[in-house]
């Protein structure tokens, strides 16, 4: 049952959803307020509650992260049934080493000058809360708090 589902458990569950959606909305908050989305492609690693996508720092999203980091990202998988959404924090994170192991060939399509970009960062999500449909119950199943399994990990370590 979801509600007894644990944290790791809900990590895997939310890779094992989300795994080959090529393409998430990313939601930030505007400067007045309003919700902004736009398709954003989620760079392929395995899923452990950060999802990682590139930018240009001079990008109006930036703005909005830095002035707010709260976001939310949508995932939509209409010929299998899967419908996602995830809400975190962001934070733009400027790491060569972090870029290099995230770049792929096809990110030149939107980043002509590859890593050698000045403008390129990356946009790090943590996520917090996990939401997904699930047909058998007809409506969405809310996982448990990413966030506080993390503080329980660090605790941990």
């Amino acid at each position: 049952m979801p509600d007894m589902m644990n944290p790791d458990d809900a990590i895997r569950k939310v890779a094992m959803m989300i795994r080959g959606i090529k393409v998430a909305m990313l939601t930030t908050v505007s400067p007045d307020g309003a919700l902004h989305s736009r398709p954003m492609a989620t760079q392929e690693v395995d899923f452990d509650g950060v999802v990682w996508f590139f930018s240009r720092f001079s990008s109006g999203k930036v703005d909005e992260i830095q002035a707010d980091a709260e976001v939310n990202l949508a995932y939509a998988s209409p010929e299998d049934h899967r419908y996602i959404s995830l809400s975190g924090r962001a934070s733009i994170v400027r790491d060569p080493e972090k870029m290099q192991e995230l770049w792929s060939p096809a990110s030149r399509m939107w980043f002509a000058q590859g890593l050698d970009d000045p403008d390129l960062v990356l946009i790090r999500v943590d996520v917090r809360t996990a939401q997904y449909w699930d047909m058998l119950v007809g409506g969405m199943v809310v996982l448990p708090d990413f966030e506080a399994s993390r503080v329980e990990m660090a605790a941990e370590a």
